[in-house]
This record gives structure tokens, C-alpha cells and sequence, in this order.
């Protein structure tokens, strides 16, 4: 039971990780490779505040989220929508953009080595037992789980609820059909790229909380959201939230059981799983 909760308490924070990409690919259809470099910032954005001002990292979210937001419209508008206009396919298009992000991530981790260097950071914030189930667990994974289950719902209820994120869904489905019925396409494309970065950031703050991280991290948490978004199903957000609580059982159960060393080789061997065997994600539909 132990294993199941930590697990549990992991994934749900992953979710909020993993959202981010699954905007920017399923809807912008830009594979980020900077992603991970976005959520380390979110973190270090979350250590300054707390360390500096003595800011919770939840108040933190809304200073990182909003700063994400703008960066990454200004990436996509000035250095991706170039990209999207050229490209003579969607194939084309995921080459060009995994080159550019893949420059990008470089740029933001030098950036991020510049102003804090290259040690490690992890600060104490409710690190205090919390007694479920009889068990004790750290509150403030705790904590970061409820407050990443809280965003991910409410960004799930716009998404479904609302003309704004019906309209990014319908991008989503068909750009082609989306512009034919009145829809500006390149605009929705930057909004949703942008609000992927500033999920992803709020995600960075909320694992601050528990994990300690460093400027070069950042490719892996990129590798584990490109695993969940993947798992899930490219596009569906209900996938994506399952699929990050299965990547946070797998890891806690490979590091309680075999060793801890071993949970990034196990998420890289369930993404060859998923490639190889359901490369459609669990909630995705194969191609006609």
C-alpha cells in the first residue's frame, strides 16, 4: 500500500509535468525538447522566491506560470511560427521544431548555469510528517499533489467547458478544418504553446517542493513527459493524466523493489514498450 501511495503522490505531479508537452505537441504541434528546461526553471523560480522572500512555492505559480507564459509565446511567435510556415508537412514541421528546441534546451541550461551555477538546490518546505492511512508521508509531496490535481482538473475543465478551450481542441483535431470555420490558427497555436510553458513551469515549482535539481536535469523530465504524453495518447488529456499515475507507479515500484538507479532505464524501457506494441497510446486511436 505504501508503494501504491507514494507512486500515486508522484504521478499526480508528473500530470501537471506532462500537460504542458501534450498542449504543445497535440495542439501546436511542436515536440519541445526545451520542456524539461522550462520545469527546472519553474523550480528555480520557486527555490529563488522561497529562499529570497520566504514565498510559498503555490504563491510562487503565480509569478513563474505568468513569466512562462510570456517566454514561450515570444519562443513560438519569433522563432517556431517561421518553422510552421514553411513546413510542407506535419513531418517536416516535428524535424525542424525537435532541431530548434533541441538548440533551445542548450541555450536555457546555459542561462540557467550562468545565474545559479551548477550545484545542486533543494530547499525544506512542509517537511513535516502527515499521517494516511497509517502510514506517514513528507506533507509537502502531499501538498504538491493535491495542488497539481487541482490544475490539472481545472485546465481539463477549460479545455471542455469553454469556447477558448474548445477552440484549441478543435485546432487540435484538424488546423486545416479549424481556419476553414473562422479560426485564427496561428494564434491559437502560440496560446496553447504558451500556456503548455506555463503549466510546465507551475509543474517545475510544485516538484521543487520534494526534489533536488540542478540547471542539466531538464532533459530528464523532458524524456519522462515525452513518455507519458506518448502513453497516453497524443492529444487526449484524460490519457495523459492516467498515463503519468502509471509512470509514477513504475518508477517508485522499480526504485522500492530493484534499485533507485534504475527508475530512468525503466521509463525509457516502457516507451520502447509503447512504440514497439501501441504506438497509438493507450486512449489513442490507430490511424485509418
Amino acid at each position: 500500500m505504501d508503494l501504491i501511495i507514494v507512486g500515486l503522490l508522484l504521478g499526480g505531479t508528473y500530470a501537471l509535468m506532462a500537460l504542458g508537452l501534450q498542449l504543445q505537441y497535440g495542439v501546436a504541434r511542436i515536440m519541445n525538447l526545451a520542456n524539461g528546461e522550462v520545469l527546472v526553471a519553474g523550480a528555480f523560480g520557486a527555490f529563488w522566491f522561497y529562499t529570497g522572500a520566504k514565498l510559498s512555492p503555490f504563491v510562487t505559480v503565480l509569478v513563474v506560470a505568468p513569466a512562462a507564459f510570456v517566454v514561450n509565446w515570444a519562443i513560438y511567435r519569433y522563432l517556431l511560427q517561421p518553422l510552421v510556415r514553411r513546413a510542407k508537412s506535419r513531418g517536416h514541421l516535428e524535424v525542424d521544431s525537435i532541431l530548434a528546441t533541441f538548440g533551445l534546451a542548450f541555450v536555457f541550461v546555459g542561462i540557467m548555469l550562468a545565474v545559479f551555477g551548477g550545484e545542486y538546490f533543494s530547499y525544506s518546505y512542509l517537511e513535516t510528517a502527515f499521517v494516511l492511512l497509517g502510514e506517514r508521508y513528507a506533507l509537502n509531496r502531499i501538498a504538491a499533489f493535491a495542488a497539481s490535481i487541482l490544475l490539472c482538473g481545472a485546465l481539463a475543465f477549460w479545455l471542455n467547458s469553454t469556447r477558448a478551450g474548445l477552440t484549441l481542441r478543435a485546432v487540435a483535431v484538424n488546423p486545416a478544418s479549424a481556419g476553414l470555420v473562422g479560426i485564427n490558427v496561428p494564434r491559437v497555436s502560440a496560446q496553447a504553446f504558451a500556456i503548455g510553458g506555463a503549466v510546465t513551469a507551475a509543474g517545475g515549482a510544485m516538484l521543487s517542493m520534494f526534489l533536488t535539481f540542478d540547471a542539466s536535469i531538464g532533459v530528464i523530465f523532458t524524456l519522462k513527459a515525452l513518455i507519458i504524453v506518448i502513453l497516453g495518447g497524443v492529444g487526449d488529456i484524460r490519457g495523459t493524466i492516467v498515463a503519468a499515475f502509471i509512470l509514477g507507479l513504475a518508477e517508485t515500484a522499480v526504485a522500492t523493489l530493484l534499485d533507485p538507479g534504475l527508475t530512468l532505464a525503466a521509463a525509457y524501457l516502457l516507451f520502447i514498450a509503447i512504440l514497439l506494441f501501441r504506438p497509438q497510446g493507450l486512449f489513442g486511436r490507430r490511424p485509418s
